[in-house]
């Protein structure tokens, strides 16, 4: 017996169980709580009738007062009439019992059918976004989800993965103008350093001074190189986030900028004025002294000879504030962002020393970034630029390590 009855259960056994989908939970759901519900229903109405019927108790021998009549135990016609009774009020909860679980039945199979169809239709938006998403991919983050309907969470959703894509799309293309302009800057001096090799190999008098020469020049361009990439890991490791934050001033990381960038700024003869006052803030103490350093030297290098560099530290409105202004040619405000965007320079507009590889104002731009600070580059009417970094201050409560 026990083999027969796993025989006919293995073809069934076999058989795929469906995947638990949403629209499957919730027909489940809708099924069965109408099924509890109407179960609950026609059992008060089944209480109800034997209630109204008073149980089918209207003639017995031994009724209560007022709960029906009474028969006298020697009147067997009335005793017949109240058998009679209490078999017709039986088969009467009988029938309304059978035909109860026939009509539940029905509704419990039409409330699993369309519970099936309004889960269906609740979540079509949800299946148009899946499909939409499907769709997109890295070559076709410009395309957007589009949900018809009113303005309810579905609507919602839509919106917020456009939201998304939306700066994927920035994020890739900044990616790829990224790398474009990193293989260019690393591929020139790669080939002026072969181009150099290749003509002291090729001329077999080419003297001891020519070689010294030679090498001068490709240890100054593995110099401009290392500089670049070091840049660039700067930009890696300041777009990537802080792990940890540590209280340190902005006032402290202006002054070793000063000492870092003075030697310039004293071939170029440019003027510094400095306002320093205490700006405490909790970061990472290498990447914003980068920063000062990144808007000092920048500040610097695109001067002109005799010019002025303002310097200011301190804190505005509840921020700690560090302010970085420079004169020099005039430089048109419409340009002002693309100085805050990897490898771009306006070579047309600004004064530089030709050692400039546009990651200056990119690097702080990410650094402010990672330190939940805002940045804002203005153009002066007299020339040159204003770069003002906030940072929200340090808590009073902070210690200084």
């Amino acid at each position: 017996m026990t083999r027969l009855a796993a025989r006919l259960a293995a073809p069934f056994s076999r058989l795929p169980r469906p995947r638990p989908t949403a629209r499957l939970r919730l027909t489940l759901l809708y099924g069965c709580l109408f099924t509890v519900a109407g179960a609950a229903l026609l059992g008060f109405t089944y209480w109800l009738f034997d209630r109204g019927t008073n149980g089918g108790r209207r003639i017995l021998p031994t009724a209560p007062p007022g709960r029906g009549i009474s028969c006298l135990p020697s009147d067997k016609h009335c005793r017949r009439l109240a058998q009679a009774w209490m078999d017709l009020h039986r088969f009467d909860l009988h029938t309304l019992l059978a035909q109860s679980g026939i009509a539940l039945a029905v509704m419990a199979a039409l409330a699993f059918t369309l519970g099936w169809l309004v889960a269906g239709r609740v979540l079509r938006p949800v299946r148009t976004i899946t499909a939409a998403a499907r769709a997109i991919s890295a070559t076709s983050l410009h395309e957007r989800l589009t949900v018809t309907g009113p303005d309810d969470e579905f609507s919602e959703l839509a919106g917020t993965l456009n939201d998304l894509l939306a700066r994927l799309e920035a994020s890739f293309t900044a990616q790829r103008h990224f790398v474009a302009n990193a293989s260019h800057e690393l591929r020139t001096p790669l080939t002026l350093d072969r181009t150099l090799l290749q003509l002291a190999l090729r001329n077999p008098g080419t003297t001891t001074e020519q070689w010294r020469a030679t090498g001068q020049e490709l240890l100054e361009s593995g110099i401009h190189t290392e500089h670049v990439l070091e840049a660039l890991l700067t930009l890696a490791s300041s777009e990537g986030g802080i792990s940890s934050r540590e209280p340190t001033d902005l006032s402290e990381a202006a002054v070793a900028s000063l000492h870092a960038t003075r030697p310039e700024a004293g071939r170029q003869q440019l003027r510094m004025e400095t306002s320093l006052h205490p700006a405490p803030v909790l970061g990472d103490p290498n990447l914003i002294e980068r920063l000062a350093l990144n808007l000092l030297d920048n500040a610097v290098r695109h001067n002109t000879t005799g010019g002025t560099v303002q310097l200011t530290t301190g804190q505005q409105d509840g921020r700690a504030v560090i302010s970085v202004a420079n004169t020099g040619p005039l430089i048109p405000p419409a340009e002002i962002s693309r100085l805050l965007r990897p490898f771009e320079r306006l070579a047309t507009t600004r004064a530089s020393n030709g050692n400039g590889h546009g990651l200056g104002l990119s690097i702080v731009a990410a650094i402010a970034g990672a330190h939940d600070a805002t940045i804002a580059a203005h153009a002066q009417p007299e020339g040159g630029l204003r770069v003002r970094v906030s940072f929200p201050c340090q808590p009073p409560d902070t210690p200084r390590l």
